[in-house]
């Protein structure tokens, strides 16, 4: 799979095929369930998740695929990078503990 970003320089797939596959993972793991904890028909909540993983994806590859600068990579420490990643799983985390707060 040859992907280029925006100026045509090739960049690498694989960041944007993992977030966009745990992106499907999330959700239509979680979505229907939260969907008909909060009442909505199994219809409504599967399309709802279809909506939120399509808006994931659009967001993924403009972040991974259009806009990307492959250079930029050499110049953040990857200590920088791993952090950026450890603070975005530490929101997702808050994102999943305020909606069971909020159902209770």
């Amino acid at each position: 799979m040859r992907l280029g970003n925006r100026d045509g320089s090739p960049i690498d797939p694989v960041p944007f095929l993992v977030v966009a596959s745990l992106a499907f993972a999330v959700a239509f793991a979680f979505g229907p369930a939260y969907g008909l904890s909060f009442g909505l028909s199994l219809t409504v909540a599967v399309a709802l998740s279809a909506v939120a993983f399509l808006g994931a994806l659009a967001l993924a590859y403009y972040r991974l695929v259009w806009s990307v600068n492959p250079a930029i990579r050499e110049e953040v420490p990857a200590g920088v990078r791993l952090r950026k990643l450890f603070y975005s799983g530490a929101a997702v985390l808050l994102l999943l503990l305020f909606l069971s707060l909020l159902r209770l």
